[in-house]
């Protein structure tokens, strides 16, 4: 039979194992969400980087120097 004290122990050591699984897979979702975020930023930006950089150039073949 189980005593008082290892029932609560093993409560206690329960409920902090399944807090660190489901904290880390929030991290690892959360991790995820920035990575996609960062990527889609980038891309982003580089797609206004490459429309100015168009548009510079029309404007060059409009006016000769």
């Amino acid at each position: 039979m189980v005593g008082r004290f290892e029932s609560g122990k093993d409560t206690v050591q329960e409920l902090t194992e399944s807090a660190a699984t489901h904290i880390g897979n929030i991290a690892t979702i959360l991790t995820g969400a920035v990575r996609d975020v960062a990527r889609e930023t980038g891309d982003w930006l580089t797609d206004v980087i490459e429309m100015r950089e168009a548009s510079r150039r029309a404007q060059e073949d409009d006016n000769p120097s």
